[in-house]
């Protein structure tokens, strides 16, 4: 079990760490063709919605609703395709209705943004917001992949929007600014098209295209599909809940920087983007990998087999986590440097993203540990719980944030977002047990 689960996680994070070499080649383009100034900060700003909904369903809540239903149901195909159906109409409505209101939008999510700033934004909110229902696709079709115990299509798959964004920089290095935005903005539909490809045959590999015939059901099998669909909405909206505090957090932080001086909301994605790394590769790679055998292993009682499985991830995220943080805190400049500075990405900007990268990097170890230790609650159906100790944590952050804002502006909202990460660390250690919490620490 240890092996499998140790083989999982470098699967995992292989493909994480392909696809964020890519990532840091796209954004060391951008830093050098558009820096950071008011180009980049509205490219951001319409890419962070959807962005966000994509790191909230990938990173966990929509496969730790799906996967426990899906095994559960009697009636697989009628019940897949009856979520599918119903998310993807969702998703497609709210695109449609932020493209006729892309303004408001804008306004909504950079409220600090002047008049003209909005406008030049709007356009891209509303293509970047298309990505959305593109990487629900992604999303549905990896739950069904990870059901089957594979994990390479969709750890691999992040590196097709990465190149798609570099392509579209390299096309448009030469143009103005403005004009590099919106190649950038159809870059990430492109990207979302790939994924969805590459995810389509891997579906077809592993013989499940059959999801897809949408059959109708019988009358009598009505009452039960109603039930099994408002066990996975509730279940679905309290995993949503819980594992997207960091991500609200940045998404927040985006928010308050449009007070801020130009670049700051550039600073804050880049020193973020930093953070990630570390966070995706170690923490995440290794939840993925974790969760299933938790979950089984609760379903059979084996608590002890459960808890032997969260001491080995334990001690592997103790190690690799502390090790980036301290690495990332006394290298700050040096990575900010190697990674961006050069063209627009002037040495002042480096000084600032790099203070600001600290701030986030204090918090690595609460946020990572954290994803480990909320796996217990899901595994034994408490994503209620979960979901009010994300919102505590949340809290916590906008308390924070307004507190620093002022005297620190964004290094304080980065510090604010990492105090938020040990209220949520605390918090759902709490619930997991403190007297358990040390048993598995100090145990042999």
């Amino acid at each position: 079990m240890i092996i499998l689960l140790i083989k999982s996680i470098f699967t995992n994070s292989s493909g994480i760490l392909f696809s964020r070499i890519l990532g840091f080649i796209r954004d060391l383009l951008t830093a050098s063709i558009l820096g950071a100034n008011i180009y980049s900060d509205i490219f951001f700003v319409a890419f962070k919605v959807p962005n966000l909904f994509r790191r909230i369903f990938a990173e966990g809540a929509f496969t730790q609703a799906f996967i426990p239903a899906y095994a559960k149901s009697k009636r697989k195909i009628r019940f897949s395709s009856v979520i599918f159906l119903q998310f993807l109409a969702f998703i497609v409505i709210l695109s449609l209705l932020v493209t006729v209101f892309a303004t408001l939008v804008t306004k909504a999510i950079a409220i600090g943004f002047d008049e003209k700033t909005v406008d030049l934004a709007a356009p891209l909110v509303a293509i970047n917001f298309y990505y959305l229902p593109l990487i629900f696709v992604v999303t549905f079709m990896a739950a069904l992949l990870q059901y089957k115990n594979h994990f390479a299509t969709t750890a691999f798959s992040t590196a097709l929007l990465n190149l798609s964004l570099i392509g579209a920089l390299l096309l448009s290095k030469n143009m103005d600014s403005y004009e590099i935005t919106f190649y950038l903005s159809y870059g990430v539909i492109i990207g979302g098209v790939l994924q969805v490809l590459v995810h389509v045959m891997a579906i077809k590999n592993k013989n499940l295209l059959k999801i897809f015939t949408f059959k109708k059901s019988k009358k009598n099998q009505n009452t039960e599909k109603e039930s099994e669909g408002k066990k996975f909405y509730k279940n679905f909206l309290s995993a949503t809940m819980g594992s997207s505090t960091a991500h609200l957090s940045a998404f927040l932080d985006t928010w308050l920087a449009s007070f801020l001086i130009t670049g700051s909301i550039s600073y804050l994605y880049y020193a973020n983007r930093v953070f990630q790394l570390p966070l995706a590769l170690f923490a995440i790679a290794t939840s993925v990998a974790l969760f299933p055998m938790i979950a089984k292993a609760i379903k059979n009682k084996d608590e002890n087999k459960a808890l032997k499985l969260m001491k080995k991830s334990f001690l592997i995220l103790c190690g690799v986590l502390g090790l980036a943080t301290l690495i990332g805190i006394v290298f700050n400049e040096f990575i900010i440097t190697l990674l961006f500075e050069r063209g627009a990405f002037t040495n002042n900007d480096t000084s600032n993203t790099a203070l600001i990268l600290s701030m986030y990097l204090i918090g690595l170890l609460p946020f990572g540990l954290a994803k480990i230790f909320s796996l217990w609650l899901y595994a034994n159906e408490k994503q209620f719980t979960a979901a009010k100790i994300s919102m505590y944590s949340l809290g916590g952050n906008i308390v924070f944030s307004l507190a620093l804002i002022v005297p620190y502006e964004a290094a304080g909202l980065a510090f604010a977002s990492t105090l938020s990460g040990f209220i949520l660390f605390i918090l759902t250690i709490k619930e997991f047990g403190f007297s358990r919490f040390k048993t598995l620490i100090l145990k042999g």
